[in-house]
């Protein structure tokens, strides 16, 4: 048997890629499934943007190898998408690179950052793979707390009350997954000058800012953020993409350039069509935004309602893709209780304790089942 590598240790399957194996095998026995656990968007991209994608494969050099940095057109797009909907001046040249998806983003900016014991700030709860990825590059976790009773933002005095010494990089995220918290300019401004003072790398991951919020926001807004700060976004849930893997990165121009020398000898370009495709997509406009939420506003208050039967107390100041709610007094475990309603009920829910300890006591439902799926799992009820 040929060993692997020490890190392997450091890390166990992501739980998604684990019980959705679980979820499919029960589908396969006759299982009646509802998956209300992962926020894959069903929902489909605009005709534009695909009609987008087949003329692009016409081209002569649509099927060669592409750019590291994306077409200039579309960096350009990334830079118009931002200027329109953020109100943030980027160079689409030093200050913009497209990623295949945000997800790849957070090992690439790990790689080009950590060294082997650098200590890393992450949200507890928050999203798994910045603590996945930390410990396979070697670096330490080290975990500020998101509360209930502080809107889920940080507490920074609490903050300053750790040993700051070795933080290299501090990971947030607004809006919140899984919470739905919206954040604000406020909260922005106090990490921007937090990360000044502690010479930190600031991450704001925002996939979800258009989804059932009316104020999207970027730390890229806050005056002086780009001396400390990047910013992955994605097209994944915001113009139904996840499965072209679109994602871009943005912000201070040395930090982009240092995780090109690591994307560029990760991957060989991101496929021509789907650029063409997502150049599409940055052009929408508010109708767009405006369609999608409608659909997604009559799925909140449907999945809303599932929860409060299931005497769960949700979260109602959430935004984003998710509905975030506590489970019922006395029940001390989401993972049993969610097991309990899967085998019992053919609903798949996920449990808050996959997104750290501060997750216990909470689960989390994804708004990418159809209205008519989610009537019916309130009705197994």
């Amino acid at each position: 048997m040929i060993t692997t590598a020490k890190r392997l240790n450091t890390v166990e399957e992501y739980y998604f890629s684990s019980k959705l194996r679980e979820v499919r095998q029960l589908a396969a026995e006759g299982k009646p499934i509802i998956n209300m656990g992962i926020g894959s968007p069903d929902l489909q991209p605009s005709q534009a943007v695909v009609d987008a994608v087949v003329v692009a494969m016409q081209d002569e050099n649509a099927h060669q190898y592409q750019s590291y940095q994306g077409l200039p057109e579309l960096r350009q797009g990334m830079a118009d998408f931002y200027t329109n909907n953020y109100q943030v001046a980027l160079n689409p040249v030093t200050e913009i690179l497209p990623l295949m998806g945000s997800k790849e983003g957070i090992m690439h900016i790990s790689l080009a950052f950590l060294n082997e014991g650098d200590h890393v700030l992450i949200p507890n709860p928050g999203y798994p793979t910045y603590t996945s990825v930390t410990n396979l590059v070697g670096a330490v976790p080290v975990f500020y707390d998101l509360k209930e009773d502080t809107n889920w933002e940080p507490d920074f005095e609490a903050l300053e009350r750790l040993d700051l010494a070795k933080v290299k990089i501090m990971w947030i995220g607004y809006p919140h997954m899984p919470t739905g918290a919206r954040g604000s300019l406020e909260l922005f401004k106090k990490l921007v000058a937090f990360a000044k003072k502690h010479h930190i790398l600031l991450v704001n991951d925002n996939p979800y800012s258009f989804v059932l919020n009316d104020n999207p926001m970027s730390l890229l807004q806050v005056a002086g953020a780009k001396d400390v700060a990047l910013e992955l976004n994605s097209l994944s849930k915001t113009f139904n993409m996840a499965g072209w893997r679109v994602g871009m990165l943005l912000g201070n121009a040395a930090c982009i350039d240092a995780v090109l020398k690591v994307k560029s000898n990760m991957d060989s370009g991101m496929f021509y069509g789907i650029q063409k495709g997502a150049t599409e997509a940055l052009k929408s406009d508010k109708t767009w935004f405006d369609s999608m939420n409608e659909i997604y506003k009559r799925r909140r208050v449907l999945t809303e309602q599932l929860a409060e039967k299931l005497g769960c107390k949700v979260y109602k100041e959430g935004v984003g893709l998710f509905v975030w709610a506590k489970l019922p007094e006395g029940i001390t475990s989401s993972e049993d209780f969610i097991d309990s309603i899967l085998y019992e009920k053919s609903i798949f829910i996920t449990p808050g304790t996959i997104f750290g300890s501060n997750g216990e006591g909470f689960i989390r439902f994804a708004l990418c089942v159809k209205e008519e799926k989610v009537q019916e799992a309130i009705a197994r009820f």
